[in-house]
């Protein structure tokens, strides 16, 4: 099935994305206001968690935003009010500091998520709402590829709190009618990422050492891992946003084909004309929650929503590489 970008269905609509300033809240807003929606972005920018005001750069002029904690539930009561869709995609992405830090995760990714919803059914029940989930609530997998029957058995409390924070938003939909839906994103990547450090993703650190000159780790080099381009998770979301058959459903987010983390840096490498890695162990407090090999079965989101790849992995590497040659002193 040809996918279906519902270009005009946004125009005039009123759009909340919490974790707006970040790399997928930043990418949904250029898309939504290129399609005529009204935009409200929150985000705290607390250092470690991905906000950049560079990231709305082509749309600052079009958007509202609003310097705001998803923790804090006056201002959620406020801010959904009067909103259409809710793309919610603010949270603690860092599994490591998750680990060190586990009561800070609990606050934003689980007991914020909550409160978010409670104050969608107490004053905005009409909204439909779109959360990003992750594949990392899996764990282990016992087959491949994953699908959504698959058992979830998270490896970190990232994971724990994230798989609690999509439940209440199925329970919310099918107890209260609220619409919500959420969607296990896995290894999204593209412009605008954050780069400076590994919170969001290892691929971040790849790219800005390989744009530095200078050479990067890979760890272990084995692992099979799937890829999805920011701008085909995007599509996913709107999708998502504008299909009622998508409520109260859970959709893997997958890329165009499976890879090896060590044909992965080569292809980079190969992509940059130029470069080196060096392949290494993992790091004893990483190999506690390595997962081995991962990748998703995306059939639920083809097969419902009409959803699949637009841009390669060859493709959407290279535009991320052209990205931060010319924009890596924003990111640093």
């Amino acid at each position: 099935m040809s996918p279906v970008t519902p270009t005009s269905h946004f125009h005039q609509k009123s759009i909340l994305i919490t974790g707006g300033l970040g790399f997928i809240g930043s990418n949904l807003a250029i898309s939504l206001i290129s399609q005529g929606a009204k935009v409200t972005l929150i985000d705290s920018l607390i250092p470690e968690y991905g906000g950049n005001w560079f990231n709305i750069e082509p749309v600052q002029d079009h958007v509202i935003i609003n310097i705001s904690d998803v923790r804090d539930e006056h201002s959620m009561r406020y801010l959904v009010q009067g909103k259409d869709y809710l793309f919610n995609l603010a949270g603690q992405t860092s599994h490591m500091d998750s680990m060190q830090d586990p009561y800070t995760d609990l606050e934003i990714n689980c007991r914020a998520q909550l409160s978010i919803l409670e104050a969608c059914r107490k004053y905005n029940p009409a909204i439909k709402i779109v959360f990003a989930s992750t594949r990392q609530i899996y764990g282990k997998p016992d087959y491949l590829p994953v699908d959504e029957h698959h058992l979830l058995r998270p490896v970190d409390v990232n994971g724990i709190n994230k798989m609690a924070g999509e439940w209440y938003h199925i329970l919310y939909n099918n107890v209260y009618g609220i619409r919500a839906c959420a969607l296990r994103l896995t290894n999204t990547y593209g412009p605008r990422m954050r780069v400076k450090d590994a919170r969001q993703t290892f691929l971040g650190i790849w790219l800005r050492l390989l744009v530095q000159g200078k050479p990067f780790e890979v760890w272990g080099g084995e692992q099979l891992r799937d890829f999805s381009y920011v701008d085909d998770t995007v599509n996913a979301m709107l999708l998502a946003a504008t299909n009622d058959a998508a409520n109260g459903q859970v959709f893997n987010v997958g890329g165009d084909r499976t890879i090896p983390l060590q044909d992965l840096a080569q292809l980079m490498i190969d992509l940059h004309g130029g470069g080196s890695f060096t392949v290494h162990d993992f790091p004893a407090d990483r190999k506690r929650i390595d997962i081995g090999d991962y990748y998703a079965s995306d059939e639920q989101l083809r097969t419902c929503l009409g959803w699949q790849p637009q841009v390669s992995l060859e493709t959407g590497l290279a535009r991320s590489l052209h990205y931060y040659q010319e924009h890596l002193a924003h990111y640093l």
